[in-house]
């Protein structure tokens, strides 16, 4: 467990962040100038309104302390891949989705720690573990800010190498994925039977908020459908790998997966099946 841990969780997301970089091009992070305001209401809803909604679901649930953490930990994760993907299959502004998950997955090395350490002070109290904010940050620059610029750097020298790595990479990182989740919910499994019914409940129910929390910002900031839809997408959808990968970062491997990695990973499971009904919705719009 240890070795999967240490090694194979810090390498796998690094494959993932990878991924995602092998996909983006220059010109993803020039568009945010050029489409500034598109870009900010989703940002926003990113980065200010999501967190604002996990807390309120933790609080109304009344979670556990360690799996409130995880609920937040979840909540300051950006998109990835996935959410591109799924604005792909609704038909929403896969170019905006992209811009989205490129800039906030790079600012995540400084919000993130922040952030985590908040949320761990404040739900943990004296049971709190130390966490090095510089520390935490460093370990997010080397396993999702530094493969993501090189997986753009690969697309703008080497596109044709690019082209013919990018599939082969996305299926292994969604292999690497599950094995993830299958591994952080094995390493906690009666944790994960005992709360199963709480946070099962609770994930979904900010699942579904956060879907429509978005959607409702973009609306209301007159948005086109097109960049609503994907705004309530990028809003609804994070990193669950990087949730699980940030609570072995600051709870360390000596017992094993965290169980502030247990609301990640099992939403990594339930976001399909909230999600995917709202997809075919904005398909059919």
């Amino acid at each position: 467990m240890d070795l999967i841990i240490n090694v194979g969780l810090p390498l796998s997301l690094a494959i993932i962040m990878l991924s995602l970089g092998i996909g983006l091009e220059v010109a993803d992070f020039r568009r945010v100038l050029s489409r500034g305001y598109p870009f900010a209401i989703g940002a926003i809803s990113q980065i200010i309104l999501l967190p604002v909604a996990a807390f309120a679901t933790v609080k109304l649930f009344a979670l556990p302390p360690e799996i409130a953490v995880g609920f937040m930990l979840l909540s300051f994760c950006p998109g990835g891949v996935t959410s591109n993907i799924l604005s792909k299959l609704a038909k929403g502004d896969v170019a905006l989705s992209v811009s989205l998950t490129a800039v906030i997955s790079l600012l995540s090395m400084l919000t993130v720690p922040i952030l985590a350490a908040w949320s761990i002070a404040h739900f943990m109290g004296e049971d709190a573990p130390e966490v090095s904010i510089t520390g935490l940050a460093i370990a997010l620059f080397l396993i999702t800010t530094l493969p993501v610029a090189i997986g753009v750097s690969i697309r703008h020298f080497a596109t044709g190498f690019a082209n013919r790595v990018d599939a082969p990479l996305s299926k292994l990182a969604t292999i690497l994925f599950v094995l993830i989740v299958i591994a952080a919910l094995a390493g906690n499994w009666q944790l994960f039977v005992d709360n199963l019914s709480i946070m099962g409940a609770g994930l979904i129910t900010l699942n579904i908020a956060l879907l429509l929390i978005g959607l409702g910002l973009a609306r209301a900031a007159n948005l086109s459908w097109d960049e609503s839809k994907t705004v309530s997408i990028e809003t609804g959808i994070q990193n669950s790998t990087l949730g699980i990968t940030l609570a072995a970062l600051i709870t360390g491997t000596e017992s094993g997966f965290s169980p502030l990695a247990l609301p990640s990973a099992v939403y990594g499971i339930t976001m399909y099946a909230v999600a995917l009904p709202l997809i075919l919705w904005f398909r059919r719009r």
